[in-house]
């Protein structure tokens, strides 16, 4: 599908920030990406514009309903000045398992990727360099009709704003503490669990705040039946390295499938090591690590790339895992799909996507 990108560009540019303090989700760049859904007509005036508050009714509909889905991704420059993406048609093809589930049209896969390129070259001067800094990339949809019922609506906007970032949590890869939610769920099979739409974190605040006060950097979800199964974290797919082998839960409808975790274990496959996808109870991680076979424990994600975890609470239970220090799998993976994502390695999987 072909369209043509209007680009409007700003007349005051923004001053931008110091790359030692981006933090996440901070600053955000001189542009933004828009393109309007009207029933009837399909996708439609896809234009780049200065950056701006938006106009909606009180009554639009995702101000009501929920109506909308997210995606994540980054842009890094490589060391000779190229600009990449890391599978950046992975996320698009995401954004229809989303739309699907939440009853927004379509979109092209192949045209969403152009239009990400088209506004990181508009404002790849944002587009940090120093070391462990990104440019953060956030396509979103979110319905727009003004109206008062609960129907799918009728019109949307698709839109990309990006964000120079720094390292997501503050620990960097230095492992993080994790506490185990047993009182709040955040989804169910059948539910919404697998799309990336915002009702999700919103039902992740409670539990999230309240672990932070505890002085856990997250949360990790158990399944909201049983309470048994551990799901993901908020921010991360979870893998354990267990007596050798390394093992994640299985994808059952209600964890999100990451683009890192499937890079993780694709990488993990080619280097010869073995990765089963199965359920795993918070029990079973818990009677490993007091047989001494909990080797490692790590998240995987957009954000944080690989994020080791040192230690785990559950129920006042705390568990420390490889005496709360980086493993030696966790260093190799972070270390390799960083390495990919910046250009320092040579890129064998293919993933990366080069915007020029």
């Amino acid at each position: 599908m072909s369209y043509e990108i209007k680009i409007q560009r700003t007349t005051t540019p923004k001053q931008k920030p110091e790359q030692n303090n981006l933090g996440f989700g901070n600053h955000f760049t001189d542009h933004m990406f828009i393109m309007d859904y009207t029933e009837g007509k399909g996708w439609h005036d896809p234009r780049i514009v200065p950056y701006a508050p938006l106009e909606l009714d009180p009554s639009t509909m995702v101000l009501h309903y929920g109506q909308a889905i997210f995606e994540g991704l980054k842009a890094y420059k490589t060391q000779d000045g190229r600009i990449l993406l890391f599978r950046p048609h992975k996320n698009m093809e995401r954004v229809n398992i989303s739309n699907d589930r939440m009853c927004i049209p379509q979109i092209d896969v192949d045209f969403a990727v152009e239009a990400i390129k088209s506004i990181v070259l508009v404002d790849k001067d944002w587009i940090p360099d120093a070391e462990g800094t990104s440019l953060y990339i956030r396509p979103f949809i979110i319905a727009t009709d003004p109206f008062l019922g609960v129907r799918p609506s009728l019109t949307y906007k698709f839109m990309i704003i990006l964000s120079p970032v720094g390292a997501y949590y503050p620990e960097g890869i230095n492992p993080v503490k994790i506490y185990v939610e047993s009182e709040y769920v955040r989804s169910v099979k059948g539910g919404v669990g697998f799309a990336k739409t915002i009702g999700n974190y919103a039902a992740s605040l409670k539990a999230q705040m309240e672990a932070k006060k505890k002085g856990y950097t997250q949360v990790l979800w158990l399944d909201g039946v049983e309470k048994k199964y551990i799901e993901e974290v908020g921010t991360m797919n979870v893998f354990f390295k267990i007596n050798g082998e390394v093992v994640t839960p299985s994808l059952e409808g209600s964890i999100l499938p990451g683009i890192t975790r499937q890079s993780t274990i694709e990488l993990l496959t080619s280097w010869g090591i073995k990765v089963v996808e199965r359920k795993i109870s918070i029990e079973e991680l818990y009677d490993v690590h007091a047989k001494g076979l909990l080797e490692e424990a790590f998240g995987t994600g957009t954000a944080a790339v690989i994020s080791p975890i040192g230690e785990f609470n559950w129920n006042n239970n705390k568990i420390l895992v490889n005496e709360g220090k980086t493993g030696e799998l966790s260093a190799k993976i972070f270390d390799a799909i960083t390495g990919i994502q910046s250009g320092k390695l040579e890129d064998k999987m293919k993933w990366t996507y080069e915007v020029k």
